[in-house]
């Protein structure tokens, strides 16, 4: 249909008009403008005729208030292709304000048949929203006819006012027709969002239709209103010019991105050119679509063009779906398996199952192919369930071999948790296979989180409730969120191999990983970085503290029967004991790079000496040790000091030299404790250093310390750390040093008759953190008096005329108050610091009654075993603290020199074990002998039974150990008994445990 065109005395005479009306015609499925007048202009606010003339035939519904868009829109399309009157109450922004709107038309026909429309308008006044919400109009407008334009509704979209998806295609083809015919080029769009499910979920459902509206006016504003369509969700489609598409689409980006403070999700664009092939506009969109698919890995704006590759993969995707069955009934799929390494000790700690797909027909199938193909479809359960099965089979084969099974992870895809309840799925699969569940560990990558969150965060308590790790898979391959960190609790992050590349580019990559790294130990997660190639990767990975290792450097994938051989050939130095494995990950964690907050002295004597604080961890054992890690710094440092090259040290024990290791030993291995301690140099400057305790072998009883050198003191310097623990670790049980200058402080704790400090915190404004501590800690009566005594100034004033500030308070640390002494005074050295100590005035009370009622349950300890013939030991033991108290009547048993008493029972008999208990007994003991496995048997059965054979002066004695429930008072407790054995009771056996 052609134009309609009006003389030019005719349009100046109706453009002058002061009555607001327009004219428009229906040409190729969309409404075009022919004439509007001053008034129009004058009502709508435009400044100039040609404004309204672009937006009338462009963006038409540019000020039309959002829920009034798509009503008048489809009112407008059936007046135009049905006829009748048209008639339509509206709003439209003008100054910033909503106005009502109130337009009338009908169609004219002109002398050459021409079908026109004439609309008229009227200003009904402000909109207004009444103290209910509702609407209220003019009280010249029916009610009835605006809830009959509400509920019309079908040609264009009610949240967007884009054309609806089945008008689009009408439009579409016209348009494609008409830019056809006049040589250009004309190209169809499938847009969507990345990520838009995690969009609404953390910002609502709201803010998620503001984002479509904003986008659809761009798109609008880029395109026209007629040339787009929101096809349903966040997918949108557009008819437009080839020609210049791709600056378009980059101004599209860019102006997306800029809203709402930059937090947009990303969009994702094919392409489809009509010159590749005319083909129907539902089927331009369909291939539109498959090039937007392409881009499914990426989390930043895009886009793609279809190609006859694409084509060629969309066969190829459907040939994966049509065979998923065949290829795992006839096993053209494979599981390969990928070695994990613990960073800490070189040996492999867990596998990673991965498929591998080689087809009759097609050949070697990627990963990357039959994935994505089979999660779109909905049967990528199918094969994760396989693998699984295949995983199952192969770990009972490790089993019957008698090789260490370690942990086998799976992949699963978010299409699992729709197709089935995969939980349960695997759950039931494990155990009934025999497997434990904590040697199956999922794997789930960080992108499917976002796509359902709550869901996804369910889904992972559930297989965490149930003893199955979950781990965080490619994390930083895409759209990272923090959230997801804090709000779900995996088991270990993975990190994606893009990490790895990054390490060469420069120094940021380093930062980065080392910060993510850091926080991941900081929220007690173990990390793992993939795509691990060189040496130099190895080495800064286990300086910052990386838990675990994966990558060709050690071994690609490879199919089962080669992981069983190297099993058979490795499996004593390669293979990691799974009882080890809680040991490892603990010393695994500490961040090398991670103390330079300990301290907050002069930072001229580290710097000095060194680029980073130097960090190590040694392993004790007896009066031997060996570095297992250190980082640069610390290396240096020991060849400076000590002339020794830890490189090339290898990884034997050493006997230590006392005078380098005896505060270690004492206060850290013997005790648990984190201490400060001082060694002097042969230059004569002191060495002030850091030291705690990380963990205990289970297997061997090595203790892991970890080491920090944080300052090196001139030979003049007159205090050090060790004069303050001298002075005052004998008689105070909290220590402070507080700088008055900057009111910056180090909180201490000791225990009576330990020449060494352990530091509970440190920080700023320390008068203010014990106002708030007082608040929590000082006994409710004594609160008030100390608050006003308890300030800087009355301290400052005391010492200046006294020397000394002391107070006398009650603490709330236990459930009784307990009196305290607190005593202040000057630093001999080191700028404008004080010494604050705090005391227990009846610790030495409680001391006694505690070593009292010790006498009396050894007593009676004693005449049990008096009346008990053959018991060479009995313990006493707190099941709800670990606490345990050994009470013995044989000379050949206290031989032994296993502890006697300590704060964890069990752990700690596991330690003695590999010392007294006849070797092959050992791994029967240990499995038996646990703190799940005895309270068990005692409450089902009212006692524990096990006979084994202990080592006693070079011989192997047969014993039993016996444990039960006893009451002391009001107190439960378990008693635990070994007795002697007849030699011809000398038949090992386990209990039987459920």
């Amino acid at each position: 249909m052609e134009r309609y065109q009006y003389t030019s005395e005719q349009r100046t005479l109706m453009e002058s008009m002061m009555l607001p009306f327009a004219i428009y015609q229906f040409i190729n499925e969309r409404i075009t403008t022919l004439v509007v007048s001053d008034g129009f202009c004058r009502l709508f606010g435009y400044g100039s005729r040609d404004e309204a003339y672009l937006d009338m035939d462009h963006n038409m519904y540019r000020d039309t208030h959002p829920d009034d868009a798509a009503r008048i829109a489809n009112a407008a399309v059936r007046f135009a292709t049905e006829g009748g009157r048209y008639e339509v109450v509206y709003r439209t922004r003008r100054d910033n304000d909503w106005v009502v709107i109130h337009a009338r038309g009908e169609h004219i026909v002109t002398e050459s048949g021409a079908q026109l429309a004439q609309i008229w308008y009227t200003d009904e006044g402000p909109y207004v929203e009444n103290a209910n919400g509702d609407y209220e109009l003019a009280k010249t407008l029916s009610s009835a006819l605006h809830t009959q334009n509400l509920l019309s509704a079908s040609q264009y979209d009610y949240l967007t006012g884009l054309p609806s998806m089945t008008y689009f295609f009408v439009l579409a083809d016209a348009e494609k027709a008409s830019m056809q015919s006049l040589g250009r080029n004309p190209a169809l769009l499938y847009m969507d969002f990345s990520g838009m499910k995690f969009y609404n979920s953390k910002h609502g459902f709201a803010q998620g239709d503001k984002v479509l509206q904003s986008f659809s006016k761009i798109l609008v504003g880029t395109f026209s209103n007629e040339n787009c369509c929101r096809i349903g969700a966040d997918h949108f489609a557009v008819i437009t010019d080839e020609d210049g598409i791709e600056e378009r689409l980059e101004g599209i980006f860019s102006e997306f991105s800029s809203l709402y403070e930059s937090q947009t999700p990303p969009v994702r664009v094919g392409i489809y050119p009509y010159r590749l092939e005319d083909v129907p506009v539902s089927s331009a969109c369909d291939r539109a679509k498959l090039a937007c698919t392409a881009l499914r890995g990426s989390y930043a704006s895009g886009y793609s063009v279809y190609s006859a590759e694409l084509g060629k993969d969309a066969n190829l995707r459907q040939y994966i779906i049509e065979n998923i069955d065949r290829a795992i009934r006839e096993k053209w799929i494979k599981v390969y398996y990928q070695p994990i390494i613990r960073a800490v000790n070189a040996k492999v700690c867990d596998e990673e199952a991965l498929a591998r797909w080689t087809d009759p027909v097609m050949g070697f199938l990627s990963p990357a192919s039959f994935i994505p193909a089979l999660e779109d479809a909905g049967l990528i359960y199918k094969l994760d369930l396989y693998v699984l099965d295949q995983v199952l089979e192969d770990m009972r084969t490790l089993t019957e071999e008698g090789l260490y099974v370690v942990p086998h992870s799976i992949n699963l895809s978010r299409s699992d948790f729709d197709a089935c309840d995969i939980v349960e799925e695997i759950r039931s699969r494990v155990d009934a296979a025999g497997i434990c569940r904590d040697r199956i560990t999922i794997e789930i990558t960080e992108s499917i989180i976002g796509g359902d969150f709550d869901f996804m965060r369910e889904q992972v308590a559930r297989f965490q409730a149930l003893g199955f790790p979950v781990w965080m898979d490619d994390f930083g391959s895409g759209y990272s969120s923090l959230d997801v960190l804090q709000s779900i609790k995996f088991d270990l992050i993975k990190f994606d191999m893009s990490f790895m590349k990054k390490l060469d580019e420069g120094e940021g990559g380093e930062i980065i990983l080392t910060e993510l790294i850091k926080m991941a130990a900081s929220l007690g997660v173990d990390t793992l970085c993939e795509g691990v190639e060189t040496e130099k990767q190895v080495i800064f990975l286990q300086e910052i503290g990386c838990s675990k290792l994966q990558g060709f450097y050690y071994s690609k994938p490879n199919p089962f029967s080669h992981m069983l051989d190297w099993f058979r050939a490795n499996r004593e130095t390669g293979m990691e004991d799974p009882a080890e494995s809680g040991y490892y990950e603990s010393i695994g964690r500490v961040n090398l790079y991670d103390l330079r907050v300990i301290t907050q002295e002069d930072e001229n004597s580290i710097q000095n000496a060194f680029d980073t604080l130097p960090m190590g961890i040694i392993e004790v054992y007896g009066d031997k040790t060996r570095f297992v890690r250190s980082n640069q710094s610390y290396r240096d440092f020991i060849r400076r000091f000590f002339g020794l090259n830890l490189s090339t040290l290898g990884t034997g024990f050493e006997k230590y030299s006392a005078t380098f290791m005896y505060n270690i030993v004492k206060t850290c291995c013997e005790q648990g404790l984190r201490s400060f301690y001082d060694e002097k140099m042969p230059d004569g400057s002191v060495v002030h250093s850091f030291a705690r305790r990380v963990s205990v072998n289970p297997v061997t009883g090595i203790v892991a310390v970890a080491i920090a050198v944080l300052s090196i003191s001139d030979p003049d310097e007159e205090t050090t750390y060790a004069d303050i623990a001298r002075a005052l670790a004998a008689d105070y049980y909290h220590i402070y040093i507080v700088d008055l200058d900057t009111d910056g402080y180090f909180e201490y704790f000791s225990q009576a008759g330990v020449e060494a400090l352990a530091m509970e915190r440190h920080g700023s404004d320390f008068f203010a953190a014990s106002r708030r501590d007082a608040m929590l800690r000082v006994y409710e009566k004594d609160r008030e008096m100390f608050l006003s005594r308890f300030t800087k100034e009355n301290i400052i004033r005391e010492l200046d005329e006294q020397g000394v500030f002391t107070a006398t308070y009650r603490l709330m640390d236990t459930d009784t108050p307990v009196y305290a002494n607190m005593k202040v005074t000057r630093m001999r050295a080191g700028g404008n610091r004080i010494i604050i100590g705090v005391s227990i005035q009846d610790t030495s009370t409680k001391e006694k009654m505690r070593l009292e009622e010790l006498q009396k349950e050894r007593d009676a300890m004693v005449r049990i075993m008096a009346l008990s013939d053959g018991y060479l030991s009995l313990y006493t033991v707190d099941p709800d603290t670990g606490y345990y108290v050994r009470y013995s009547s044989s000379d050949d048993y206290d031989s032994l020199r296993t502890t006697y008493s300590g704060e964890d029972f069990f752990r700690q008999s596991a330690i003695d074990a590999a010392l007294v208990v006849h070797p092959d007994d050992l791994r029967m003991f240990r499995d038996a002998f646990t703190e799940a496995n005895v309270l068990r048997e005692i409450r089902t059965n009212g006692s524990f039974r096990i006979n084994y054979r202990l080592m006693i002066n070079g011989e192997s004695r047969p014993v039993l150990l016996k444990a039960a429930f006893f009451k002391d008072g009001e107190v439960e407790k378990m008693v635990i008994g070994v007795r002697a054995l007849s030699r011809a009771d000398d038949t090992i056996t386990a209990p039987t445990i459920a």
